[in-house]
């Protein structure tokens, strides 16, 4: 006689909400770091060292071609 096969339920689905900061930070800090990337001239700690300027520089005229 055949034993039936025990299989596990899945489990329940856990909804899950978010509060609206815990999505609104991360993507602002986002633009504001890429902003700053776009624009080293806004970046004034960025502006001590020239080398570090001109990177960032030639990178964006990168992306912007």
């Amino acid at each position: 006689m055949p034993v039936p096969a025990h299989t596990r339920p899945h489990p329940a689905p856990v909804a899950t909400r978010l509060p609206w900061w815990a999505l609104a930070l991360p993507t602002l800090a986002f633009v504001a770091l890429l902003m700053l990337i776009m624009n080293p001239s806004d970046a004034h700690a960025a502006s001590g060292d020239p080398a570090l300027a001109q990177v960032v520089e030639r990178a964006r005229q990168l992306v912007a071609h």
